[in-house]
């Protein structure tokens, strides 16, 4: 049976992603290029960090928010297939949320994405069915993985909680009640360049 997960990397001050999001800062302003801030753990720290990294592409399938694929709003630009170049680094089914229907696009290395237009829950009845068994992780943004934590439908959290501070952006726990919801601290442990928690229901 499919567990359903969320990696997600987070500053001190509680935050995932910057705020003004667009074309040229895709984590926003003050993440810092590619986000690196909040993500230097995978890119300059990846041997002590393996086992987080491997878990990131693990998955039998994915779900993401319209703003991880995108910048735009509205009715879509045909042209545009997400933000990773012609091989994703999915390699499975990934499923979009959006008001808009779009027909799927196949990608190179085997990531399909798929675009849902009926809800978090139908997004994660198909993802399961494409998963097969193996993990589903919701891949983003925030307020996709805020969404699925008050549904009470993510099973396993893991957070990265990275040595910065941001100010102001996307809080991924601002206003949620956890314990409430039923997730605790199940494991945790710190590297260099963040401090890995996991939260289980």
């Amino acid at each position: 049976m499919s567990k359903v997960t969320a990696d997600t990397s987070i500053s001190v001050d509680g935050f995932s992603a910057g705020v003004n999001q667009r074309l040229d800062a895709p984590f926003g302003d003050g993440v810092g290029e590619d986000g690196i801030r909040l993500h230097r753990w995978m890119f300059e720290a990846a041997e002590e960090n393996a086992a987080e990294l491997a878990a990131l592409t693990a998955a039998g399938a994915y779900i993401m928010g319209r703003n991880m694929f995108t910048p735009g709003r509205g009715e879509w630009d045909l042209d545009w297939k997400g933000w990773w170049g012609d091989d994703p680094p999915y390699h499975a089914p990934t499923f979009v949320l959006t008001h808009h229907p779009r027909d799927p696009i196949e990608m190179e290395g085997g990531t399909t994405f798929i675009f849902v237009t009926d809800g978090i829950e139908a997004a994660l009845e198909q993802a399961k069915a494409a998963a097969k068994g193996r993990d589903v992780k919701i891949g983003g943004g925030v307020e996709t993985v805020r969404q699925y934590l008050r549904a009470g439908l993510i099973d396993e959290l893991h957070f990265a909680l990275s040595p910065v501070v941001l100010g102001q952006g996307e809080a991924m726990f601002s206003g949620m009640d956890l314990p409430a919801l039923g997730y605790r601290v199940t494991e945790h442990q710190a590297t260099e360049n963040a401090t890995h928690i996991v939260l289980s229901r």
